[in-house]
């Protein structure tokens, strides 16, 4: 049995709404995983440029 949803979207309108919530999400994931790496690069550069002094 189908189940109808509530706000009356259809199925595709519905999918379509969470292709976009799970590519949103998915896209904030990378965004602070590309931060995260970059600060560990930038604090790895610190730490050898200090060290050569």
């Amino acid at each position: 049995m189908v189940q109808k949803s509530s706000s009356g979207k259809s199925a595709a309108a519905e999918r379509e709404d969470r292709l976009k919530a799970a590519l949103k999400a998915n896209l904030a994931r990378r965004k602070a995983q590309a931060r995260a790496r970059s600060g560990e690069d930038n604090d790895k550069k610190k730490s050898n440029a200090s060290e050569g002094s």
